[in-house]
């Protein structure tokens, strides 16, 4: 009994006194941000034709639909050609603003609404990819997902070195400045009644709000440390809460696929790849898919062996070198995916799932080498400036 309790006390300290994964998490909101960024960017000479006013999907269709299944989305708010040129450009921006890692508590709430408002305006639009950024996009808001390899990172760590410098800090404006705008953005919302998507989306929205509120009145009256150490427990709670869902997504969305793909008899008999490689649709590369596809070896291996990672990787977890050869074998499989189908964005959207159960020290790694690459490009690109060398003393001006 006391060595169950001490188990349960060493669980519940580890869950509530740090943030866990912050590489992992970081990854993932660079993937996901980056996913989403590069989807907009490609898309926007389309954005009308797949989103605006004009969509095929048009603007009373969508309106009906939410009003039944009551999804959010701030497009429906106007039909204004002017009004959605905006939220494009917004929805742009927040994924920006959050791949740097930028304001994240604030970024990550705009990057959710832009994800949910595009894509429950045109609900046709879309692959499995796009599901996933969808629930990921919610998921995020959760996470303390800016702690490393963000801008918010970089300016914690300046303040903390300007203090134990004994330097005075300036004070935070734009924190304080973007809670008044969004603070206005709400009430406004609110009062003319253009909350939409029924109540959750708008209750995440205020309690953020006033959770940031607290955050702040905390560090500037707090007397105690008491009030920043409650909030600093919950925000953790909270964070390594969404980072099990996202993991426990990620999952199943592996065990679902690979056990309906065994009930398929296309599947049970190996022939399954062959017929999506000769979809024109999905052949952005010919010669590439004929050339797949014409080995009846490679046609069989890949499809079983798609099967078998798909259903096994849920119970490699606890086996880390079975877990990380199956997750590289994920990974590859979604890179083909992307250049063989002409799939990128629901390839990258799924190595970013992935990318949660990557091994730390792995990330350790990549973050070095990204660093050092960094420097070389600086140390070329910026001019050395000449060294000035001090007179001698027999050189000096009379």
């Amino acid at each position: 009994m006391n060595r169950l309790a001490l188990c349960l006390s060493r669980a519940i300290a580890r869950v509530t006194e740090a943030a866990l994964g912050p590489y992992q998490t970081a990854v993932v909101r660079i993937g996901f941000a980056a996913t989403w960024l590069l989807f907009l960017l490609r898309e926007y000479p389309h954005r009308q034709e797949l989103y605006g006013p004009h969509a095929t999907w048009s603007f009373d269709l969508a309106q009906q639909l939410t009003a039944d299944n009551h999804a959010f989305t701030a497009l429906l708010a106007s039909d204004s050609n002017a009004y959605f040129e905006v939220c494009y450009f917004l929805a742009v921006l927040a994924g920006a603003l959050l791949l740097v890692g930028w304001r994240t508590r604030a970024t990550s709430l705009f990057f959710m609404i832009g994800v949910l408002s595009l894509q429950n305006r045109s609900v046709f639009v879309g692959d499995g990819g796009d599901n996933v950024l969808h629930l990921m996009s919610f998921y995020l808001v959760f996470t303390r997902c800016g702690q490393v390899w963000s801008l918010d990172a970089r300016r914690a760590a300046r303040a903390g070195a300007a203090r134990a410098r004994g330097e005075r800090v300036a004070p935070d404006l734009a924190g304080p400045a973007l809670w008044a705008v969004s603070g206005l953005v709400l009430l406004v919302a609110a009062f003319t009644g253009r909350t939409g998507g029924g109540w959750l989306v708008p209750a995440l929205l205020w309690a953020t709000w006033a959770g940031t509120a607290l955050w702040w009145a905390a560090d500037r009256w707090g007397r105690t440390s008491e009030p920043r150490i409650l909030l600093d427990v919950i925000a953790n709670i909270l964070h390594n809460g969404a980072l099990f869902v996202i993991m426990a997504e990620a999952c199943l969305i592996y065990a679902t696929a690979g056990w309906y793909k065994i009930q398929g008899s296309r599947w049970q008999d190996g022939t399954a790849v062959y017929y999506p490689l000769h979809l024109d649709y999905f052949s952005p590369w010919p010669a590439l898919a004929d050339l797949l596809s014409g080995n009846g070896t490679m046609v069989m291996l890949v499809t079983y062996g798609t099967v078998i990672v798909q259903v096994a990787f849920p119970f490699t977890l606890f086996n880390r070198r079975v877990k990380n050869v199956l997750l590289a074998a994920m990974m590859t499989e979604h890179a083909v995916i992307a250049v063989v189908l002409g799939l990128p964005f629901f390839s990258l959207a799924m190595i970013t799932a992935d990318s949660v159960f990557l091994p730390t020290s792995f990330l350790h790694r990549v973050g070095g080498w990204v660093a050092r690459a960094r420097e070389r490009v600086l140390r070329r690109t910026t001019p050395e400036l000449p060294v000035q060398r001090s007179p001698e003393p027999d050189e000096q001006p009379a």
